[in-house]
């Protein structure tokens, strides 16, 4: 699988986890950086690319998509890298479970409730009790779903690339830090994970910025 271009950010969670998809796929790819914050900077025709102007976005070969669930799995079917794909159907299931809930549940409360609005500057200190409560939820229910060493016993599957760059970005928050760590077998999860390569590839600029 040749000549693919992905349009994303290396800030973005969604834009990592296709990333981490094709680095554990070993596909070669060209990311073009996309800010979405900045609509007057985004590559000219990006809104035929993506109509919600959200990101990531894919083309190989002149066959574009737009969806991480969808570019993940076409990444996986083209290379035959069906190991990231648990073997039955109850894995399957759980799979897709745990992914959804990172989407709509551990990606809003860990990444926008608590690790945006505790590193901006403004709103350091400035928790709401509820958004901790919610947080806590979200962790205690996906450390109990957890089956080691993976997330799913069977092996790395879509849903090990799913969590880690939310709980990555959870974790560089000083409230992320300290709820980690009421979660030992996710926080050795994670440390666990952080030293694959793909992990290493793909990096936020946060992870990467001098520490002070």
């Amino acid at each position: 699988m040749n000549n693919i271009t992905l349009y994303g950010a290396t800030y973005s969670v969604f834009t990592r986890i296709a990333r981490l998809v094709l680095e554990e796929a070993e596909v070669g790819y060209r990311l073009i950086e996309v800010d979405i914050f900045d609509r007057e900077a985004l590559p000219p025709g990006y809104l035929d690319r993506h109509p919600f102007g959200k990101i990531p976005a894919f083309e190989h070969e002149g066959f574009r998509l737009f969806e991480t669930d969808a570019i993940a799995r076409y990444v996986i079917e083209g290379t035959g890298r069906t190991g990231l794909l648990p073997e039955t159907p109850p894995g399957r299931a759980r799979m897709t479970q745990i992914q959804r809930i990172v989407d709509n549940y551990a990606y809003p409360i860990l990444v926008w409730g608590v690790y945006v609005e505790e590193t901006r500057a403004e709103g350091a200190g400035a928790l709401a009790a509820e958004t901790v409560e919610q947080a806590h939820k979200v962790l205690a229910v996906l450390e109990e779903l957890w089956e080691g060493p993976f997330l799913l016993r069977g092996g790395l599957s879509l849903a090990d690339l799913w969590l880690a760059p939310v709980l990555t970005l959870f974790r560089c928050a000083p409230t992320g830090r300290a709820l980690l760590s009421e979660f030992p077998e996710l926080e050795s999860w994670l440390q666990r994970l952080q030293a694959r390569p793909s992990m290493r590839a793909t990096r936020f600029p946060t992870e990467l910025a001098p520490a002070g």
